[in-house]
């Protein structure tokens, strides 16, 4: 069954009672009982929901895995695959990881004696030297938010793997109609289905897919037992995004091909992150484990003046946090999605005053270029 097929039919199958060719939003508590210790499934919705349950089948089939589970937001689903660490344990993490993960690992979970070391995944061999003898998962993000630094899957999930360690991959900024990390050996997928997913812009949720059974189990058992579950109603919105992912997912790509060929070629721009550019150093690595190259672009003007400059000149692009929605999204990383991240550290990985993130949305592309050389074109005429 092809991408597009799956991604409408799986979860979605008519429903029994009434024929509806939707799922419908089972936005209820409880479920009454046939008799004590008999039920038709379902008992508490913290538990089990019918809604969520058809979008974890969804996704966890889009991602080529046999168990899913949906959390309220990308953050809670990280989370809850950490749980899977003890303390005293290591965990190897790449060093341009998003902020809300870093923060999430530094300031509460290296609380309960986890051990995080922040390695440039990029090189494989810099994973290898980082593996400690408690070293129990590497979680990566490729491409990574927002310089879209590339992490070979094949190779960190040989390294890792040999040292009996989990590899957890952040597949947000690609989504799986365009990266399947788990056909890579990765062992567990993560998603803020806020973004590509849902791709709408009106809803907060994670996933977490993988094929591991006593994993599964467990992270089964702390979205249950932790209840940071995601809405029957949220669910059915997700549900309604990815039936159109694929289509999406092929314009945010054109237009994200289009969007960075003209940024480098423009005068006022120092430097474009983009890993569908032949001039990206892993671009042929990006050619092997992706199916296209997405969205998502960042570039450099060379000062916080400029940046601000372009961020506050674009009309039709939305100044805004967030990704992966049909409108195209602008921000500044250094003061928006990397604000917690140290300075000296956000210099160091290239996220410099100058640098301004695009999900580029799937309005005409054209107009998405027209704005942005409308914008570039101010810098420096104050």
């Amino acid at each position: 069954m092809g991408f597009a097929t799956t991604a409408i039919h799986i979860g979605s199958e008519p429903d029994e009672s009434t024929g509806s060719v939707t799922v419908p939003i089972y936005q209820t508590s409880t479920y009454a009982q046939d008799a004590l210790g008999k039920n038709k499934g379902y008992e508490y919705a913290r538990t089990q929901n019918p809604t969520r349950s058809a979008l974890e089948r969804n996704v966890a089939a889009l991602e080529g895995g046999q168990f899913g589970f949906a959390f309220a937001s990308g953050m809670a689903a990280i989370d809850a695959t950490l749980r899977l660490v003890k303390a005293g344990e290591h965990v190897v993490v790449s060093d341009n990881t998003y902020g809300g993960t870093a923060r999430l690992f530094n300031r509460i979970l290296a609380n309960y004696n986890v051990e995080f070391d922040y390695v440039d995944t990029s090189d494989p061999l810099n994973v290898e030297a980082a593996i400690k003898p408690n070293t129990k998962m590497v979680f990566i993000e490729t491409p990574t938010n927002p310089v879209m630094i590339l992490t070979d899957l094949k190779e960190v999930c040989e390294i890792a793997h040999r040292a009996g360690a989990r590899v957890v991959c952040d597949n947000t900024f690609m989504s799986p109609y365009l990266q399947r990390p788990l056909e890579f050996g990765v062992d567990i997928v993560v998603h803020s289905t806020t973004k590509y997913l849902n791709g709408h812009s009106d809803g907060i949720g994670g996933v977490v897919v993988l094929n591991d059974k006593d994993d599964a189990e467990w992270i089964g058992f702390v979205q249950n037992s932790a209840g940071a579950i995601l809405s029957p109603f949220d669910s059915w919105l997700v549900m309604r995004g990815t039936k159109t992912l694929a289509l999406r997912m092929e314009q945010h790509d054109k237009s994200g091909r289009a969007v960075a060929a003209f940024l480098e070629e423009h005068p006022k721009v120092k430097k474009v992150y983009y890993p569908g550019s032949a001039s990206h150093p892993q671009h042929a690595l990006a050619r092997r484990q992706q199916h296209g190259f997405g969205g998502m672009v960042a570039f450099d003007v060379g000062s916080l003046a400029a940046a601000r400059t372009v961020l506050e000149s674009v009309k039709l692009c939305t100044l805004a946090e967030s990704l992966g929605g049909v409108e195209t999204l602008i921000s500044h990383p250094a003061t928006m999605t990397h604000a917690s991240v140290d300075e000296a550290k956000r210099h160091r990985l290239g996220i410099t005053d100058g640098l301004v993130r695009i999900s580029v949305g799937i309005e005409d592309t054209d107009d998405i270029i027209a704005d942005l050389d409308q914008a570039l074109e101010k810098i420096g005429q104050d």
